[in-house]
């Protein structure tokens, strides 16, 4: 196993957890909210967290991600805090439970599993994910929460460490057109059919979860694409609002050919 270089920063970065810590311990003696607080309570306010630093990492703004990364922090504090409390666990036990993880899921760093490529490690990962927990299925770890875009993702790639998988990208194409096929004859309406909601909803699906398969094959984020079109959209669109705004143009009174006229001159920028 190679030896990571000696960090010579390493005493400023306990230093700096240590800080952290104890300003948690202060809090939750002295100040009358961070006292209230339960894990319950501030959950919602770490999935806002999550979120927002996704949207520093899309931005690649790296001052804000450090910021983020930092509100993130102090939630898992904040919750290990809460937990000892009540003798449940403390920051040390939730650090030393995920470093024994890596150990454990690492065998070709700290054991003798040869893995020479990051399919192999996956693999071996998924594997022994499956025996840690006891799950009768390879899926009963994707979280039933996760959002639908994230979870056909995770369900893909769980199938795919222990096998299940197409073999070419080509492959996972032709099973897209297949599906938009499916669904424009479903929700064909040049031909007079009254259509069914339930199947068209269930071949829209299909032909959902067939792009995210094919976005895999080419090393695509599905969600990150999505994401940047959704910023996209909003950038030209509010230029059209404060643009029109400036010609004494009301966007409600707008017709269609006007608004284009603006949008087309946002696609250019």
């Amino acid at each position: 196993m190679i030896q990571p270089q000696k960090d010579s920063n390493r005493k400023q970065k306990l230093e700096a957890f240590d800080r952290l810590l104890t300003i948690m311990d202060e809090l939750r003696l002295n100040c009358p909210w961070d006292k209230k607080q339960t894990i319950e309570s501030i959950r919602h306010l770490t999935i806002e967290e999550t979120y927002e630093l996704s949207d520093a990492i899309l931005s690649n703004d790296l001052d804000e991600v450090k910021k983020e990364i930092g509100d993130l922090m102090l939630h898992m504090v904040f919750y290990a805090k809460i937990a000892s409390e009540s003798d449940a666990f403390d920051i040390a036990d939730a650090l030393n439970s995920i470093s024994d993880k890596l150990v454990h899921r690492h065998p070709h760093v700290y054991g003798d599993v040869d893995a020479s490529d990051e399919e192999a490690v996956k693999a071996n990962w998924e594997k022994i994910k499956l025996k840690e927990k006891g799950n009768k299925s390879v899926l009963g770890g994707v979280p039933k929460t996760l959002p639908a875009l994230v979870k056909a993702m995770r369900i893909q790639d769980k199938a795919r460490g222990v096998g299940f998988d197409w073999e070419k990208k080509e492959q996972v194409w032709e099973k897209v057109e297949e599906e938009m096929n499916e669904f424009k004859a479903e929700f064909d309406l040049t031909n007079g059919k009254q259509t069914d909601q339930e199947k068209v909803k269930g071949e829209f699906g299909d032909l959902l979860f067939s792009l995210v398969n094919y976005s895999r094959f080419i090393d695509l984020d599905p969600e990150e694409a999505l994401e940047r079109t959704n910023l996209k959209f909003i950038k030209r669109f509010q230029y059209l609002e404060t643009e029109s705004a400036k010609d004494g143009k009301n966007i409600a009174d707008m017709s269609l050919a006007e608004m284009d006229e603006y949008w087309e001159r946002a696609k250019k920028l």
